[in-house]
């Protein structure tokens, strides 16, 4: 049996407490009031502009390049148009506290949905080369049911800080959003949540406890409900997954959509899962917890982790170039977006999760080296949240995007929380599943 070291516990709860003080402080710090952020812009246009005249800075970009000074009434409207800007960016600074928490809570989510994902396919597919891994898979499934009902909490208390189509004003004023309100709606939205999370929680929950009795029965009658299971559980997953990303990611842009988009995020969370099974593996390992794992079976992990970048690559590229070159205004305004305020973390995120991986893990060789798996794995997950970070920021604050406290908070106190609910749930049975059928095959899996 597995026990929670003292240490990593510490890390843990230290991450949530340093986490959720930052948290807290990101959200002191976004209420600005209105005079304050009037006063900021100001301070922005007077040091981008050298000291020009601010009011006529602020009415000329407000009034779209029109000469606000040629006439009073155009002085006049270039005022009113400076103070719904003021108060456009008054939004995106408060909205920053909110989307940095649903940003990170939806990442480790994710993480825990793409390994149940894995974890399903091995069952469905009776693979013989990963059963000895399956306590890994099982504990950092535990995480799905806590991690979900927080995004869900957050993206229901948030409110029309996260999803525009949230706020009834906005609705009334918006007919494209006013013909998806039967689905767009919170109560729909909330319902919909709790039947993916109950499903998924259902499934994790039924095929631990079958996994767990396989380990002293004396028949294969376990096994086999846990197969069966897992093949009706892929089917519910592939449809209720890409539901949950229409109604949990591109839904804060609720003018936009694409059909790959359920596809799109499957990859991002499938490749995070896997490498997060290959970190918590490899530590595992390096304390002596896992004798029974090989350099094989580092391989395999690392040969899914360079193939699932390779076809997260592949969904991005179609995603994009399509919508692109079709130049359709409804569609490419999301990509222009991206382009001309996040264009670093746009581009970087290719490099991190496509570029990083192929040069890192194509050689065989280096998938057998703990640390090279390491590293490309880190920088996978890194390249991930900010994937999600794109997906997300753009409808949310805009332009006023950073990467600093209220994002940095938030990544450690779900990352605490994430490693401390999963290292409990390793203490819960035997790091062997030693009553599979393929155990004795997977403990000698070598090629």
């Amino acid at each position: 049996m597995y026990t929670f070291s003292s240490k990593l516990k510490i890390v843990a709860i230290v991450l949530i407490i340093l986490g959720a003080l930052g948290v807290t402080y990101g959200f002191m710090t976004s209420h600005k009031s209105l005079d304050e952020v009037k006063e900021m812009i100001a301070h922005e246009a007077d040091g981008h502009h050298g000291g020009e005249d601010v009011a006529t800075i602020e009415a000329d970009t407000a009034s779209d390049g029109h000469d606000s000074s040629s006439e009073s009434g155009h002085a006049d409207t270039g005022e009113h148009h400076g103070d719904e800007h003021a108060e456009h960016v008054m939004h995106q600074i408060h909205n920053r506290p909110y989307a940095a928490l649903y940003v990170a809570a939806f990442f480790f989510f994710m993480i825990a949905l793409g390994a149940l994902a894995f974890y399903g396919i091995q069952w469905a597919a009776q693979a013989g080369w990963s059963p000895v891994l399956f306590r890994v898979m099982e504990a950092i499934t535990y995480y799905v049911l806590p991690g979900g009902l927080i995004v869900l909490a957050i993206g229901f208390v948030a409110d029309s800080h996260i999803f525009i189509w949230m706020d009834p004003d906005v609705v009334a004023h918006d007919e494209l959003i006013q013909g998806k309100s039967g689905w767009l709606n919170k109560t729909g939205w909330l319902i919909r949540g709790l039947i993916f999370l109950g499903g998924w929680s259902f499934y994790r929950w039924i095929s631990r406890k079958y996994s767990i009795a396989q380990d002293t029965a004396e028949d294969k009658k376990n096994f086999v409900k846990t197969f069966r299971w897992s093949a009706g559980f892929l089917v519910f997953y592939i449809y209720t997954e890409s539901m949950m990303s229409w109604d949990w990611i591109m839904s804060v842009d609720p003018h936009w959509f694409s059909t790959l988009f359920g596809w799109y995020v499957f990859a991002s969370m499938f490749v995070s899962g896997i490498t997060v099974i290959a970190l918590i593996t490899m530590y595992l390992k390096s304390r002596g917890h896992l004798p029974f794992v090989n350099d094989s079976h580092l391989h395999d992990l690392a040969k899914f982790m360079f193939a699932i970048s390779i076809f997260w690559t592949y969904l991005w590229f179609s995603q994009f170039m399509l919508i692109w070159y079709s130049n359709i205004p409804e569609e490419v305004t999301y990509f222009v977006t991206r382009f001309q305020d996040y264009q670093l973390p746009f581009l970087g995120m290719v490099a991190m999760n496509f570029i990083f991986p192929l040069l890192i893990l194509m050689n065989s060789d280096y998938k057998r080296i703990p640390w090279f798996v390491v590293m490309a794995g880190i920088v996978i997950l890194c390249g991930h949240y900010i994937d999600v970070f794109n997906m997300i920021m753009p409808a949310t604050v805009g332009d006023r995007w950073f990467i600093g406290i209220p994002e940095i908070s938030s990544i450690m106190l779900f990352a605490g929380l994430f490693i401390f609910i999963v290292f409990t749930a390793l203490t819960k049975a035997p790091l062997l599943a030693k009553g599979n059928p393929f155990i004795k095959e997977s403990e000698h899996f070598h090629y």
